[in-house]
């Protein structure tokens, strides 16, 4: 009986030090930190994490390796300095064992106090930065966590810069002070971006829930024109899903000379723009554009998720053949919902997918990498191309967008009207984020596209997802009664196939692109055209003025400060440029599809 007392009680021992480890909140164990900003003018920001409550013998920090929803190792450990640690008011040892983890010995100890620096100077919507006017805090560059303890809540309390009055994230405030905010978990704390400065904030109130615009940097938006047509996104998107899950959303905008990209969270994104891009309509509908898409994301990858997509391994790259989804089919809706909420017209609406349609024909290596291979490689390609990338990949945003447009048109024809991808997305979220909770398999969503479309899908897989069968505009565009056609078809132009970038006057080859006359005849990426038959190259729009397609010509390069010289034998530009036109007289199913698809 005496055994089996001290059995149980070893086990609780046991089951308590699991809760502490293994990811669940242990409610001992308080965590809070306080980010100051003492040098915001050297662009660092002062970190001090605070634990208490601790029972183990040992404690792993870690700073994480990525950000969800941009997928590349970034190592933010890289910005982090001065690490120090301390308990019972004296310094203890931390030393660091793998590049993102700090250990320290934690025996006899309950509470350690933890500061270290964070340099926080690069520009993006990814990254943090700091300098005296304002400071942005990626929270996956910002904050460590204890190893295999995601589930715990924090606190951050933000000492503010001189001048700074507002901040702006998504995370609650604790006791309704703004400089001090709550955590529910890891998962949120990462999730959750913080703005602090003198941001102009306006709001409004959509689909029953409270949203904030965050203008960082000045620009020249109409703040009413926003409101309407940003209330107009949210209520078109949350109509495809039924529901919106936040009370509230903050839209951080930063507005820079020169700007742009997204990147989405759970209840807010952050923005780039150019301060003076809202004065034009061109300019205003591609921020709109940006909008709809990383607002889409609050369902469709924030809570709609590929399974491998959460819980996250902070450590390591997170692989997925799904991102043609979660990406792709973003990019597909961030122009529909805007023909759909009615911003723009069906002339803009079709002009956007011919705009598709040209990137992705005109991208060689749509013809060597499959589309699923594209969203697995994304950690080792999309986010660090190099100078040949444009001939051996593809963008799982602009195919995965195309994708999606087929796949929506298959189930509005099959469906004779009745069903859209709306209704696909809308189901996935219901089953898999409502009631099962939890990400899907590419086989699940499949099964989700033929439940509306109503036949197998298996050849459509295998030709455009799984395969490089170039897809059939035609076939699908046909179904809503238009077409596609390729205005360059009848020419017969040469080209010599480079990219060139200018550097001092000079005209540097950044791109060989495949099959080309350069790609065969041996220019490289770097050369510096010299001259071509004798003349100077000085004009790039003009490099093969007065030649012919089958001409054979005399390039010279200088290839690393030496001269080279090349017979080139010029081909046919096989560059592609795609119009999509009516056809001239669409039937009432072709019509009934149309409809459908452009909310006429």
């Amino acid at each position: 009986m005496k055994k089996s007392i001290h059995l149980a009680i070893l086990f609780f021992i046991i089951l308590l030090f699991m809760d502490t480890t293994n990811g669940n909140a242990a409610p001992n164990i308080k965590i809070s930190y306080t980010v100051t900003f003492p040098e915001a003018q050297a662009h660092y920001a002062d970190v001090e994490m605070n634990i208490s409550g601790l029972q183990q013998n040992t404690l792993d920090l870690k700073m994480p390796v990525w950000t969800p929803g941009s997928y590349l190792v970034r190592e933010f450990a890289k910005n982090v300095e001065s690490f120090t640690a301390m308990a019972n008011g004296k310094a203890i040892a931390a030393p660091k064992t793998t590049k993102n983890c700090w250990h320290i010995n934690t025996a006899g100890i309950t509470a350690v106090t933890v500061k270290y620096r964070v340099y926080c100077f690069e520009i993006s919507v990814r990254t943090s930065f700091v300098d005296a006017s304002h400071g942005f805090l990626s929270t996956t560059g910002i904050f460590m966590y204890p190893d295999k303890m995601l589930n715990q809540p924090s606190t951050v309390h933000i000492i503010p810069y001189k001048g700074w009055t507002t901040v702006s994230t998504s995370l609650d405030m604790v006791n309704g002070d703004q400089f001090t905010r709550h955590s529910p978990n890891y998962d949120i704390l990462f999730d959750s971006p913080i703005e602090i400065g003198t941001q102009d904030v306006f709001g409004f109130y959509a689909a029953g829930v409270k949203y904030e615009v965050c203008m960082v940097g000045g620009g020249n938006y109409d703040k009413e024109r926003l409101k309407k047509d940003m209330a107009k996104i949210v209520e078109q998107e949350t109509a495809v899903f039924g529901e919106n899950p936040n009370k509230h959303y903050i839209f951080i905008v930063h507005n820079y000379q020169r700007g742009g990209g997204g990147l989405e969270h759970l209840s807010s994104t952050t923005l780039g723009a150019s301060r003076d891009q809202y004065g034009s309509e061109a300019g205003y509908h591609n921020f709109l554009s940006l909008v709809a898409h990383e607002h889409f994301h609050l369902w469709n990858v924030k809570r709609l998720r590929p399974i491998v997509l959460g819980p996250f391994d902070y450590d390591n790259e997170n692989y997925t053949t799904d991102l043609w989804i979660a990406e792709g089919f973003t990019a597909y809706y961030q122009n529909l919902i805007l023909r759909h909420a009615h911003i723009t017209t069906p002339e803009d609406y079709l002009n956007a997918v011919t705009g598709e349609i040209n990137i992705v024909e005109n991208q060689p290596g749509a013809k060597i990498q499959p589309l699923a291979e594209a969203s697995f490689d994304a950690w080792i390609k999309s986010y660090r191309p190099n100078e040949n990338s444009f001939n051996t990949g593809i963008s799982y945003y602009d195919k995965g967008a195309a994708v999606g447009m087929l796949l929506d048109l298959e189930i509005i024809n099959d469906s004779k009207g009745k069903y859209c991808l709306d209704d696909v997305m809308k189901y996935m979220y219901d089953t898999y984020y409502k009631l099962k909770k939890r990400g899907y398999t590419d086989a699940e969503f499949k099964q989700g596209f033929e439940k509306f479309a109503g036949k197998n899908l298996d050849e459509f897989y295998k030709n455009y997802v799984y395969g490089l069968t170039p897809l059939n505009y035609n076939k699908y565009l046909g179904y809503a009664g238009y077409k596609s056609t390729d205005e360059l078809a009848g020419t017969n132009e040469p080209t010599l196939g480079v990219m060139l970038g200018n550097n001092n006057g000079k005209k540097i080859v950044t791109t060989v692109i495949r099959g080309t006359a350069a790609w065969i005849d041996g220019i490289n990426v770097n050369d510096e055209l010299v001259s071509i038959d004798g003349t100077p190259v000085t004009d790039a729009a003009n490099l093969l003025s007065g030649k012919a397609v089958g001409d054979k010509i005399i390039v010279i390069v200088n290839r690393d400060g030496l001269p080279v010289t090349l017979n080139v034998t010029l081909l046919r530009n096989n560059r592609y440029k795609y119009k999509v036109d009516s056809l001239p007289n669409p039937t009432a199913d072709q019509l009934t599809v149309r409809k459908k698809w452009l909310n006429l």
